[in-house]
């Protein structure tokens, strides 16, 4: 029997987890108890060490909520936009409130795709390179809603040429370099551009050729907004009901130190009567 209960522990990682919780509490937290409550009494003891726990979970907390580990949150992470997330013109970009200024297309689809980076680039778009990571996250997006959320494409039947950036201002800010107060913001929006490409022959043994973008259809735009999610709200969370606990335990402990010296006090005036 105890041989299978330690199987299961091997093999079962949740159950593992909560077995090492279990224990580390129970030594940790047990023990010091243990130790303090022999010297100054169980009541006295209890609240000491727990004024001492919820003191090291305050701290701990602290360093989670500025590094932005330990239980954390949703991550950021790119999602559709309103009113339109895939937009199949250049032309319909001004509908949808990308663009300011109507955008009229009367040329091929190359010649198309450059008069939308040039009118995008005088409104204050900014196209990023292609070895910028930020730019890989949005195109892994975009490739999600094209695919699996709307069905737009099927996989290898597109391929992502630009992707522009704007938005996403911060204050205050002391400079460009310390902005750990800044925690206002605009929102953030980037709009990836998209070309079908000619469907290839793929051939048993040899390597798929490189895409080739489709000249006779038309750019496909998907227009996406940052979800700056809740990463360090956990953090936060235990910091301050951490930090509100063992201000409250301390207040308990300086309030029976009062109560006690008065109690002192008054036993020797007693005894000098």
């Amino acid at each position: 029997m105890n041989s299978l209960a330690m199987l299961a522990v091997s093999w079962e990682p949740e159950l593992r987890g909560y077995v090492v919780v279990i224990i580390a509490a129970v030594v940790l937290i047990g023990g010091s108890y243990l130790v303090v409550g022999t010297n100054l009494g169980a009541r006295l003891g209890f609240l000491v060490v727990l004024a001492g726990l919820f003191g090291w979970m305050a701290a701990m907390g602290v360093v989670w909520w500025t590094y932005g580990i330990g239980l954390t949150g949703r991550s950021p992470v790119w999602v559709p936009a309103e009113p339109a997330t895939i937009i199949r013109s250049g032309e319909l970009l001004q509908q949808v409130e990308i663009l300011e200024q109507p955008l009229k297309l009367t040329g091929t689809p190359q010649q198309n795709s450059e008069a939308v980076v040039a009118a995008l680039a005088s409104e204050g778009w900014q196209r990023l390179d292609d070895s910028d990571p930020q730019r890989g996250q949005a195109v892994a997006s975009s490739d999600e809603i094209l695919i699996n959320g709307a069905g737009e494409f099927g996989a290898g039947e597109f391929v992502s040429v630009s992707v522009f950036d704007r938005g996403g201002e911060r204050w205050p800010k002391i400079n460009e370099t310390l902005d750990f107060f800044a925690f206002f913001h605009e929102p953030r929006y980037a709009l990836v551009e998209v070309a079908p490409i000619v469907p290839q022959r793929v051939e048993p043994g040899r390597a798929p050729a490189r895409p080739k973008i489709d000249e006779t259809q038309e750019r496909r735009y998907v227009y996406m907004v940052r979800d700056l999610g809740n990463r360090r709200q956990p953090a936060m969370m235990i910091t301050l009901g951490s930090l509100l606990v063992f201000v409250i335990l301390c207040w308990l402990l300086h309030r029976r130190d009062l109560i006690l010296r008065q109690n002192l006090a008054r036993a020797r005036e007693l005894e000098k009567v």
